[in-house]
């Protein structure tokens, strides 16, 4: 097998591969990379010099990980995992990403694709008129600075006590939809000036709204499904992939700035200047710490007024009520985020960088409801080709931290995507396959080409084999809102 690096790889086994802390100057633990031969060979040199990076940075505890999902990304690389020691260890910006806490949400509903089929160009229509998408967006919800800072510090529950959805939405939420920490008092102004009109906003690139429907021959573990609310019979639900949009990535560009500064201070030296970090017990890797985490409740409190404007758009379009549909959140989970967990005997600062939490069974945190299933596990492939529902392993608790992929994977750049497809043709061939696309821009609309990314099947079939994640229901796509 050829592979696009010069290091060596061992074969751990069938699905996992350690590049050891022999092969670069600096690593202080083997970096290792979920992937089947043919996943591994595919993938760009970006991502073996990047994991190996991360290999090198202080206080970092057992492996530099990367998941079958893997591509060139802004310091980790996209499905990057890192745990670090919270007394020792740094925290990244890098190991976040800009989008922080961009995430997944599945929403299920009693309707039927039979029921659903005849409306769907007026639900997509109403859903693309309740659902503001594109550069810029602006929501909905109005509030004042003191009001979003409440929004940074309780997160869903700010939502939920507004009346943008139900108390039970909470118990299946990651954390319950606040992140503890939160520290308004270190986001900048200028970053509250760009968030602070976008609640309940999809954004842009690869974040969507998903009409999507359950099949029986598409369910692979029919009692954990079950568990979920997810029956087959042609079921419809709703995916959404968005997550802090402006404000998130300003957070990350202010502290990016402020911890390049720092690391002279405190004498860090990285292999890539978009890894610059601070000690996590500093001021300074605390302050983002406090910033990073109202950028994530301000996430968690996006998703939460989008699922009140879906809900609404199918109560309008069906002349009924949300409750009367069944539609019950499934699950909502980050994909880019650093948290303080607990492993064995001890803490660690848990990076994921375009990689999800995937608890197993039995793990405290998570609900009642899904305490004997492990946590579900959204895993969202590319507009043409559909996407998945797992749950998380204990496994995964001893090999992973509790991370497992997040999507399908990006093998085409945004540009050259756009070289090889137009929108208007894509949106043409994509009618003829039964997917009905909303989208603000068709050049966007061409970076998000089913072409771009990797196969979806067999990235989640290697977390699946691998044994860090289980599959549970494969989801196919009737209709798309992008931005």
């Amino acid at each position: 097998m050829t592979l696009n690096t010069d290091m060596q790889v061992n074969r751990i086994d069938d699905y996992l591969w350690e590049i050891p802390p022999s092969e670069k100057a600096g690593m202080l633990v083997p970096a290792r990379i979920y992937a089947s031969p043919a996943i591994l060979g595919a993938m760009d040199r970006g991502v073996f010099d990047q994991v190996t990076n991360v290999a090198c940075l202080p206080g970092i505890h057992r492996f530099a990980l990367c998941m079958p999902d893997g591509h060139w990304g802004y310091g980790f690389p996209i499905g990057g995992v890192a745990a670090f020691d919270p007394e020792d260890g740094i925290i990244s910006p890098g190991g976040v990403g800009y989008d922080i806490n961009c995430g997944m949400r599945l929403i299920r509903t009693d309707l039927t694709r039979s029921e659903v089929q005849p409306k769907l160009e007026l639900l997509m229509t109403e859903l693309f008129r309740r659902v503001p998408a594109g550069v810029g967006s602006r929501g909905f919800v109005n509030v004042n600075r003191r009001e979003f800072r409440e929004v940074m510090r309780k997160g869903a529950a700010w939502c939920i006590a507004k009346g943008y959805g139900w108390e039970e939405d909470l118990e299946r939420i990651e954390e319950r939809g606040c992140l503890d920490g939160a520290d308004p008092a270190h986001v900048t102004d200028y970053a509250i000036e760009r968030g602070i009109n976008q609640l309940g906003t999809l954004g842009s690139g690869n974040h969507y709204l998903e009409v999507q429907v359950v099949s029986d021959k598409n369910i692979f573990d029919r009692e954990t499904a079950a568990a979920m609310g997810l029956t087959g019979r042609d079921q419809v639900v709703v995916m959404v992939h968005c997550g802090s949009r402006g404000f998130g990535h300003q957070v990350a560009s202010d502290y990016l700035k402020v911890f390049e500064k720092a690391m002279r201070r405190y004498g860090i030296s990285v292999k890539d200047q978009q890894l610059a970090c601070a000690p996590f017990r500093s001021p300074e890797g605390q302050e983002y710490f406090g910033a990073m985490n109202c950028a994530a409740n301000t996430a968690f409190a996006n998703r939460q007024v989008i699922t009140h404007q879906i809900r609404e758009a199918f109560a309008a379009v069906f002349d009924s009520t949300p409750h009367a549909l069944g539609m019950h959140l499934i699950y909502d989970v980050a994909h880019n985020i650093a948290k303080v967990e607990r492993y064995g005997d001890g803490e660690w600062l848990v990076h994921r960088k375009g990689a999800t939490r995937a608890f197993g069974p039995g793990s405290p945190e998570l609900p009642d409801c899904y305490r004997a299933i492990g946590q579900p596990v959204i895993c969202g492939g590319s507009m043409e080709t559909g996407s998945y529902l797992l749950v998380g392993t204990n496994r995964a608790m001893h090999d992973t931290f509790g991370s497992t992929m997040h999507g399908s994977g990006r093998t085409m750049s945004r540009a050259q995507a756009k070289r090889s497809v137009r929108g208007e043709q894509l949106l043409r061939d994509m009618k003829q396959q039964g997917i009905l696309v909303k989208a603000v821009s068709m050049s966007g609309l061409a970076e998000e080409a089913g072409l771009a990314y990797k196969n979806i099947s067999d990235v989640v079939n290697t977390v699946d084999q691998a044994g860090i994640t289980k599959k549970v229901a494969e989801l196919k796509p009737i209709g798309n809102i992008k931005g």
